[in-house]
């Protein structure tokens, strides 16, 4: 039995009304994990699947199941997803478009009246973005086993509100913790959130792995003082030492063109204008393809701030790996699988590394899995310019079902 294809129009509409949850003055979405914009997106989701009579689970750290029963359902499921929750100025794509497109799956499958042998199931993990609470990718973290339930409860934000006070308050406790979950294999559609899908003209991307990340926080230590009667040979600015750090930063994501690295945040405290810092604190993310390469950066890293602290004796310098995702390498049936059904569907495609991180990462430590990329406008994503053509998205969701199709026949 050939699939006929998915709704696209459907699909966007959905699109469109999740993204009026948290929307934003400049077109975007503001949807901070266990917030109360994140909650009202989920029980959006959950009343479509309600509507659709899915059987509905969710764990202790808030990730969410949706399954469409099959004819053997002793079988471990096929498992489609992502997340909901965005940046502080997110866009309308960047995770849910594979939550709704994993939705419109089997809601096509619905509309042909197509068992399949295997259950299928949507996923929506907690916390992929890492906005509110770090690190990033948590829910699908401590499924995979490679975050601590204990230590994830324990994580505040900046305003000291915790996760175990935010699942408890949006009702997600009582529930177990997810390490036994089964899964027969997992396909994550996304936006590519990269140019070279759309600087190529390519419909999809195939991805084959992801690239490795290491995250830091860096705190230099001085002394507050007074801006006008402090010469500068006299004081303790930690400005002075930061200023050399990020060039060093810099220098180590420039060494050849498959390195990255980024400083996302800079704060200065007490923040006055007239004030000397006394402390200022900033994160460092690196990244790489090739995981023997990072470490190498994370060394230079590691060598060239130590020879800035000899430099300036009078700071304190204190850097501290939050994260590190490794190289991943997905499932090869998996990642063919996805080849076959673009090819099928007679679209274009280029097969690539993800740059960015995503739960698919974590899943591929316990379950086969793989991820379908689609062009987004200028490689933008994390901003509220963030933007996906409803034909790259119909695209992106036939390939998923395609892919579902044959994982969940096995």
């Amino acid at each position: 039995m050939t699939p006929s294809t998915i709704n696209g129009e459907r699909v966007w509409d959905a699109l469109m009304q999740m993204a009026s949850i948290g929307a934003t003055a400049k077109g975007g979405c503001k949807r901070l994990a266990l917030s109360d914009e994140d909650q009202a997106g989920r029980e959006l989701f959950l009343r479509w699947c309600r509507e659709a009579g899915y059987d509905i689970q969710h764990d202790a750290v808030g990730n969410l199941f949706v399954r469409r029963t099959g004819e053997d359902n002793s079988l471990d499921p096929v498992v489609m997803g992502s997340h909901l929750d965005t940046q502080p100025s997110g866009g309308k794509f960047d995770g849910i478009v594979g939550v709704l497109a994993a939705l419109e799956v089997l809601r096509s499958l619905d509309d042909q009246r197509r068992p399949t042998r295997r259950p299928i199931e949507i996923a929506v993990w907690t916390n992929e973005e890492g906005a509110r609470f770090q690190p990033a990718m948590m829910g699908s973290g401590v499924y995979s086993g490679a975050l601590v339930f204990e230590d994830v409860l324990n994580t505040e934000d900046d305003h000291g509100v915790s996760v175990a006070a935010e699942l408890k308050r949006l009702g997600y406790t009582g529930a177990s913790v997810p390490h036994d979950k089964r899964i027969h294999g997992y396909l994550e559609l996304h936006i590519e959130q990269g140019p070279i899908l759309e600087a190529e003209n390519k419909s999809i991307g195939v991805v084959t792995g992801g690239q490795a990340i290491r995250w830091y926080d860096l705190t230099v230590t001085g002394e507050e003082a007074h801006a006008g009667p402090t010469p500068m040979e006299l004081r303790k600015d930690p400005l002075a030492a930061v200023t050399r750090i990020m060039g060093l930063v810099f220098e180590t994501g420039s060494r050849d063109p498959a390195a990255r690295a980024t400083i996302g945040q800079l704060q200065a405290f007490p923040g006055s204008r007239n004030v000397i810092p006394g402390r200022v604190f900033l994160t460092i993310d690196l990244r790489h393809p090739v995981e023997e390469v990072l470490l190498e950066m994370d060394r230079k890293l590691r060598n060239g701030i130590a020879e800035i602290a000899n430099i300036l004796p009078g700071l304190s310098i204190d850097l501290k790996e939050t994260w590190h995702s490794a190289v991943v390498r997905f499932s090869s049936e998996l990642v063919a699988s996805v080849r076959a059904s673009t090819k099928e569907l007679g679209y274009s495609f280029n097969e690539m590394i993800s740059g960015a991180g995503h739960d698919a990462f974590n899943v591929s430590r316990k379950a086969p899995t793989a991820m379908i990329f689609i062009p987004c406008r200028d490689g933008i994503s994390h901003n509220e310019r963030e933007y996906a053509e409803p034909e790259h998205v119909a695209a992106g969701t036939n390939v998923l079902l395609h892919a579902a199709i044959k994982a969940a026949s096995v």
